[in-house]
């Protein structure tokens, strides 16, 4: 049997709320996190995260007193990012409750980070997350983005999800910023290049709005499917979810 897709709410945090943006912008408050991460372990998610979206562009670490909260509730696989900036900041967040670390624009600014990472807690607990746009001047047509999605980097994604891979990360997260809370479906293409040239598990990130849009992600190639706003705001339920992809013959928990 094929091994089980995993479901996973994310809670982007700001200013200790959950909140919801679109396009990575116009963001709304969506909720208290330890409430969120309670209904959501109940209501059967496989995994949970949790991104802390501004703490890299204001320069300081991950919310440690809210991690700690959260991972009194949680009772499934909880990934945190935003502001894992080296292995001290991994260690803190680690400490706090968190089961896998997230990291994003440092892994890009420092390529000796994740090997350290690694190294020191093992490749199941170091996800590197990357924030894609279309670019038609890159050879895959994506472009990597750093600092929460506002700083062009140049590289092109594929090449760099290549490179990350090559350092034994076990999941990388992909996040179109032209996908991110538009409802309108993941933006396929670039889970199924990255999934066509590396051997970690790839995450659907950013844009699901329908049940039929997480088939189509696992269709391309994804294995976790991570979604926020359509959790947040009761559009569909994790049950609803699972049942629709039973129906549709994807292996589910």
């Amino acid at each position: 049997m094929d091994k089980p897709v995993t479901i996973m709410p994310c809670l982007d945090m700001q200013n200790g709320r959950v909140v919801k943006g679109v396009h990575f912008v116009d963001i709304r408050d969506a909720g208290d996190p330890v409430e969120c991460a309670r209904a959501y372990c109940q209501a059967g998610a496989d995994a949970l995260a949790m991104l802390d979206i501004s703490a890299t562009v204001e320069a300081r670490p991950t919310m440690i007193d809210v991690v700690k909260k959260v991972a009194q509730v949680v009772s499934v696989p909880f990934t945190v990012g935003g502001g894992i900036s080296d292995v001290a900041s991994a260690e803190a967040v680690i400490g706090a409750g968190a089961d896998v670390v997230s990291v994003s624009s440092a892994a890009f600014r420092n390529f000796d980070l994740i090997p350290q990472l690694i190294k020191r807690f093992g490749q199941n607990v170091v996800t590197v997350a990357i924030d894609v746009d279309r670019n038609p001047s890159t050879p895959s047509g994506y472009e990597v983005y750093i600092d929460g999605g506002r700083t062009a980097t140049g590289c092109d994604a594929v090449e760099w999800a290549k490179r990350v891979d090559g350092w034994g990360a076990a999941v990388i997260l992909p996040t179109s910023k032209a996908g991110d809370g538009a409802k309108t479906g993941y933006d396929l293409p670039i889970i199924r290049a990255i999934k066509q040239v590396v051997q970690a598990e790839v995450v659907a990130s950013g844009g699901a709005g329908r049940l039929e849009h997480f088939l189509q992600a696992v269709q391309v190639g994804a294995s976790i499917l991570l979604a926020a706003s359509v959790f947040h705001f009761g559009i569909i339920g994790i049950g609803e979810l699972k049942a629709y992809l039973r129906e549709q013959g994807v292996a589910v928990r």
